[in-house]
């Protein structure tokens, strides 16, 4: 593998402070060196994108694969590919799969799958209930020891308190978060939209937004009983993050991400019975988007996930009621999430933050990071540079994308895994 030099690029690593114009020497896959002048060794490999931003490889600590058992919407392989295009290098993958995740050899399977591909580090989560069925708890301690990195049921609401309960005691043993999906499940059953004007014009069943934040209140309350760590996944409104910041003032263990959708776009992106922008949960009215960026502004968000579900073209191509839930998300994370920086709600830091280093703190890994003697996993992109999103050319399988027609400042150059470029 030759050596490679980025030259005065923008180096920017928000876990060190770093925001400065310098070089940066990558050899036998690692980060050598980075600062200035560090002049250009024999055989190096030169890198010299003017305006380019050099940061840590993404940490996408929210997305589903598909595989095993759907790998007709999408393979390891082909999400490799995708997560490359997008400046991806860690992943943390749900475990809702056929089978689901609830072994721990299948958390090794997932773990090799990943350095197989050789681009993508995979991070399991491992499931909270046996087969994801909210019934029984499976071996928590056995899927900890294997390497899962926390526990959670993917877009399954832990339904049960009392399962929910002693999934948090547990995890709490292990130094572990339990994620959940923040639903109730039998107010959101059956629907298909937010439920207000829009959904009730459209004929679609509901889904009130109130059930997001009833659920948060009550695992806050089982956080505080027992003491354990709860994350809430692809948070979209401003009732649960208001209940989320009081949680925190009252020095209870919560976290939080969202999802590019959820503070991009709004519910009228469902126009006619639009399939590619049903989601789960579904998007909000522009009262909650706009929460949601103030929360990404504030701190109150801890992480942007790719949130990425997979569809095949058949599980769109029903009415709008039947179709799946669910949207792609690996290719267009960086791009989305920059549209936040270039109409001032966050700066550059606070956005490359909110995609590297930040999950990395929750998901207990050392990638996120551009520090000497570091795996030289990174990510070169032109913040100003446009493309727009086509479903049907994206990187990899899925093509379900609520972006589709999108145009896009923010341009994915290279991808380095180990030091070894995957995707220029």
């Amino acid at each position: 593998m030759p050596d490679t030099l980025f030259t005065a690029v923008r180096l920017l690593d928000p876990s060190a402070s770093l925001d400065t114009v310098g070089d940066l020497l990558i050899r036998d896959g690692i980060i050598a060196d980075l600062g200035t002048g560090l002049g250009r060794p024999d055989g190096v490999t030169v890198i010299d994108e003017e305006g380019a931003v050099l940061c840590p490889g993404l940490v996408d600590m929210r997305a589903a694969l598909g595989e095993p058992g759907y790998e007709y919407r999408e393979t390891i392989a082909s999400a490799a590919e995708a997560a490359a295009a997008g400046g991806i290098t860690t992943l943390a993958a749900l475990p809702d799969t056929a089978p689901a995740i609830d072994d721990p050899a299948l958390v090794h399977l997932l773990r090799t799958r990943g350095e197989e591909t050789g681009s993508l580090t995979i991070l399991p989560y491992a499931a909270v209930t046996r087969g994801c069925g909210g019934e029984e708890l499976a071996e928590l301690g056995l899927l900890r020891e294997a390497g899962a990195v926390a526990f959670t049921d993917g877009a399954h609401t832990i339904h049960p308190a009392r399962l929910m309960r002693l999934a948090l005691s547990y995890a709490r043993g292990f130094g572990a978060r339990v994620v959940q999906h923040p639903e109730e499940p039998s107010l959101a059953s059956g629907g298909a939209a937010t439920e207000g004007e829009l959904a009730t014009r459209l004929g679609l069943p509901g889904v009130p937004a109130a059930a997001e934040a009833i659920q948060v209140a009550r695992d806050i309350r089982l956080a505080e009983l027992t003491g354990g760590a709860v994350h809430f996944a692809h948070v979209s409104t401003a009732a649960a993050l208001a209940l989320i910041r009081r949680a925190r003032d009252d020095g209870i263990t919560v976290t939080c991400d969202t999802a590019p959708p959820y503070f991009d776009l709004n519910e009228t992106a469902i126009g006619d019975f639009r399939t590619y922008a049903k989601l789960s949960p579904p998007l909000r009215c522009d009262a909650d988007r706009t929460a949601v960026a103030a929360a990404l502004a504030d701190g109150t968000i801890d992480a942007i996930a790719s949130d990425h579900q997979p569809r095949d073209a058949d599980d769109k191509r029903l009415p709008f009621a039947q179709a799946a839930p669910g949207g792609a998300g690996l290719a267009t994370l960086l791009g989305v999430t920059l549209a936040q920086v270039h109409n001032g709600t966050l700066s550059l830091s606070q956005a490359i933050a909110l995609l590297t280093c930040r999950p990395a703190a929750l998901l207990g890994t050392e990638a996120g990071r551009l520090a000497k003697g570091a795996p030289a996993d990174l990510c070169l992109f032109h913040p100003e540079r446009i493309w727009q999103v086509e479903a049907g050319k994206l990187p990899g399988k899925a093509q379900n994308t609520p972006f589709d027609g999108r145009a896009l400042e923010g341009v994915v150059l290279g991808t380095w895994k180990g030091g070894r470029r995957v995707f220029r």
